[in-house]
C-alpha cells in the first residue's frame, strides 16, 4: 500500500474514526486504525465490535492494500506533523510516513484479523438536519439508565413515523421525550432503542464535523436499519451500530394526560431557587418540595435536612388550578430545567403523587416528566 493525503485530510479522519479504538486486551487488534486503500478510495477504519466508523479521506492511492496501526499512535503523530502533503507506504510489517523534514516508522499488523464493518441496506433512508438532531437528541440521551439490568432502557427509543421522528429516554425515574420533522421514502412505522454510547459517539463526530465547509446534503444525517443494526451517514462519514434488542417500555401510560395546577416561571429565576433549596436537601435523597397555594400566583420552593439548616424561596409566578405541592430529586429537576431552550417554563401537576410535567413555553414538542418523592 502506497497513498498520500494532506495532513489536515489524515488529522480529521483520524479524530472521527480514533475514539471508540480502545484499550481492548482480548483482541489487541480492536486499538488499532485498518487503512483501507483499494477501488479510487481511501478509508480509515476502527471498531469496538459494537460500534464501527468509517470514513473517507481525499488522497491519491499509488498502490492499493490494506494494513492496520495503532490509532492512537498514529493520530498523535499525524496530528503534530505541517499542514503538508504526508506520504504513507506499508514496507513488511511497518507503516512508513513522510511529510517534508518529517520521517517515522510506526509497527502494525497485517488486516486478516480485524473484524468485518457489518452493511446495512440503503433502500429505505431518515434524513434530519445535523443541527436539529444535534439540539433533540441532547435534550434526550441524558434520561437513559446506567444499569445494565434492564438494558432495554441504556439506549434512547427512536420511533419513525412517517415524517416524523419521536425519541425518548427514561430511567424510571424521569422520562424526556421530543419530536422532529424527517425526510423518508417509506411509510412503514419503525422502532428501535439504540445504545446511549453509539448516540454519545454520533454527537461527537457531528461536533468535530466543520459544518461551514458541507454544502447542504452533506448537511443532513441520514439514517438506514436492518433488523439488528442502524447505519448513520454523515459528509464522508458511516457510523454502523448493533441496536437493543428487548421491548421499549410503553412510556405514553405515565404521562398524565390532564392537570390540576399549572405555574409559568422564568427559568433563571427557577434554577437559582431549585440550586439554593439544594443545599439544604437530605444527603442521598436530594429532596425538594414545591408548593402551589391557590390563588397567590407564588410558588414555594423550601428544603429542610437535620444536618444543614434549611432554606425557603417565594417566586413569582402565573400559577392557576388548585392548592397543590410536590416532592422531587433536585439533580433530576435540575437535568430538566438545563434542557428547556425558553426564558419562561411550564410546571404542571396532578397531585403530589402522580409525576410532574415541565415543558417549554414555547416550544410544544419537548416534554420532560419526573416522578415525585413520596412522602
Amino acid at each position: 500500500m502506497k497513498i498520500s493525503s494532506l495532513q489536515e485530510n489524515l488529522k480529521n479522519s483520524l479524530a472521527a474514526v480514533g475514539h471508540i479504538a480502545g484499550k481492548n486486551i482480548n483482541l489487541p487488534i480492536l486499538n488499532n486504525v485498518m487503512i483501507e486503500a483499494k477501488n479510487g478510495d481511501i478509508k480509515f477504519i476502527t471498531t469496538d465490535l459494537e460500534v464501527g466508523i468509517v470514513c473517507k479521506a481525499r488522497g491519491k492511492i499509488e498502490k492499493e492494500g490494506v494494513f492496520t496501526v495503532e490509532a492512537k499512535i498514529i493520530s498523535d503523530y499525524i496530528s503534530l506533523l505541517p499542514n503538508k502533503k504526508v506520504d504513507l507506504e506499508v514496507d513488511k510489517k511497518n507503516l512508513l510516513i513522510e511529510c517534508e523534514n518529517y520521517k517515522t516508522i510506526i509497527k502494525g499488523q497485517e488486516a486478516d484479523d480485524f473484524p468485518l464493518i457489518p452493511t446495512v441496506d440503503k433502500n429505505i433512508y431518515f434524513k434530519l438536519s445535523i443541527k436539529e438532531f444535534k439540539k433533540i437528541l441532547s435534550q434526550v440521551v441524558f434520561a437513559v439508565a446506567n444499569s445494565e439490568t434492564r438494558i432495554e432502557l441504556s439506549g434512547v427509543y427512536f420511533l419513525f413515523n412517517k415524517e416524523k421522528l419521536t425519541l425518548a429516554a427514561t430511567d424510571s425515574y424521569r422520562l424526556a421525550e421530543n419530536e422532529i420533522k424527517i425526510k423518508t421514502n417509506t411509510e412503514e412505522e419503525r422502532s428501535v432503542i439504540i445504545p446511549a454510547k453509539t448516540l454519545q459517539e454520533v454527537l461527537r463526530i457531528l461536533s468535530v464535523l466543520r459544518q461551514e465547509n458541507l454544502n447542504e446534503e452533506e448537511n443532513e444525517l441520514t439514517f438506514y436499519l436492518s433488523d439488528n443494526q442502524i447505519l448513520f451517514t454523515v459528509a464522508n462519514i458511516e457510523l454502523v451500530s448493533r441496536l437493543i434488542e428487548g421491548q421499549y417500555p410503553d412510556y405514553k401510560q405515565i404521562i398524565p394526560l390532564n392537570h390540576k395546577t399549572r405555574a409559568i416561571i422564568n427559568k433563571s429565576e427557577l434554577l437559582r431557587a431549585v440550586k439554593a433549596a439544594a443545599l439544604f436537601s437530605k444527603t442521598g435523597i436530594n429532596d425538594i418540595n414545591f408548593d402551589f397555594p391557590q390563588g397567590k400566583n407564588k410558588v414555594i420552593i423550601s428544603a429542610a435536612s437535620g444536618q444543614s439548616g434549611e432554606n425557603i424561596t417565594e417566586l413569582d409566578a402565573t400559577v392557576n388550578g388548585d392548592d397543590n405541592g410536590i416532592v422531587v430529586n433536585y439533580r433530576y429537576l435540575l437535568d430538566g430545567i438545563n434542557n428547556i431552550d425558553s426564558e419562561e417554563i411550564v410546571i404542571e401537576l396532578t397531585n403530589s403523587n402522580t409525576p410532574c410535567i415541565l415543558k417549554s413555553k414555547t416550544e410544544s414538542s419537548y416534554l420532560y416528566i419526573i416522578m415525585p418523592i413520596k412522602q
